[in-house]
């Protein structure tokens, strides 16, 4: 076993391990009758609210796809970026390690449709882009207007946070600028890739940014059910989660996102809110992508099949060959 795998296998397993201590930091003091009560707890309408912001963060997700096979020059028509997209994150956001997980989904959707592992790489590279860019840009708005929470877990004082929050926010505004100046491929390291032209770019900051909120939106709508809690507030405690999730490595940041919404909002994010998020923005789509990836399955090995039965050759009565037109 090589050094690299060792190191993934050795971080997934502390990540698993790190998740259930964390599961049960969180549920320890909750019975089967508590958590049912929280749960039920909650208005439908909240819940409704909640699914359908949902349901548009996968839809903005679909759009990282639909614009980054444009980027690695390979165009398909959405429907089909929707549903390599979609059946990819709804599995990669429950494994963990999206590069690999949801990377590999993407694979198997994509090089059907004739891309080559470099076009399928350059579609992952501008999605996971896109991603640190929505994300860059929700940070800043949350450490900009709410700096007393983010203070709470980064242990900053407010003119340091101000100042991060700049920094966020100048991010977006530097990927901009580049994508206008910079022709030439951007080598760091011992990578290189070419910048979105600045359609391309603005399109990427507004829809990476508009997934952010929301699945923001959607915590917030099951948070608030209990308590009067602000949007900005849950924004805030949403992408400290995030940030924790990617340093953890945790798959699917199980138990990292539900303790750390519940250490900024300790009055507000009930066991009942935290599950129901659990379950409407993971456990629904994971469900759902599992089942369009098994039947794609099968509908590409049945039509693999047809094209290979169509295209063998057939003896008529008399031992000619005939080839089927």
């Amino acid at each position: 076993m090589t050094a690299k795998r060792l190191l993934l296998h050795a971080t997934m397993v502390f990540g698993l391990l790190l998740a259930a201590y964390l599961l049960y930091r969180v549920f320890r003091g909750y019975s089967l009758n508590d958590i049912t009560k929280s749960i039920t707890a909650i208005p439908l309408p909240r819940l409704a609210a909640s699914a359908g912001f949902a349901a548009a963060s996968y839809i903005c997700l679909t759009g990282f796809d639909w614009l980054g096979l444009r980027y690695a020059g390979k165009p398909l028509s959405y429907p089909k970026a929707a549903l390599a997209s979609f059946t990819a994150l709804a599995i990669g956001h429950n494994l963990g390690v999206a590069a690999l997980s949801s990377g590999a989904v993407r694979y198997r959707f994509y090089a059907r449709w004739g891309l080559s592992a470099e076009e399928v790489a350059r579609n992952i590279l501008f999605c996971g882009v896109t991603v640190g860019l929505g994300l860059i840009a929700l940070a800043s708005v949350a450490l900009l207007l709410n700096p007393q929470d983010a203070a709470a877990v980064v242990h900053l004082n407010g003119n340091e946070l101000f100042w991060l929050g700049i920094a966020c926010g100048a991010v977006p505004v530097a990927y901009m600028g580049l994508s206008m100046i910079l022709k030439a491929p951007l080598r760091i390291w011992k990578w290189h890739f070419k910048m979105p032209g600045p359609r391309l770019a603005l399109a990427q900051i507004i829809v990476g940014t508009l997934n952010f909120i929301c699945v923001a939106a959607c915590l917030h709508q099951l948070v608030a059910a209990g308590s009067d809690v602000s949007f900005v507030k849950t924004a805030t405690a949403f992408v400290l989660a995030n940030i924790a999730i990617l340093v953890t490595h945790v798959p699917g940041g199980l138990g990292v996102l539900e303790a750390t919404v519940q250490h900024v909002m300790p009055n507000s994010a009930s066991i009942g809110a935290l599950i129901a998020f659990r379950t409407i923005y993971f456990l629904i789509p994971l469900v759902m992508g599992i089942a369009l990836l098994i039947v794609s399955e099968i509908i590409f090995r049945r039509g693999k099949e047809s094209k290979k039965d169509a295209s063998e050759p057939r003896l008529d009565e008399r031992g000619v060959q005939a080839h089927l037109s």
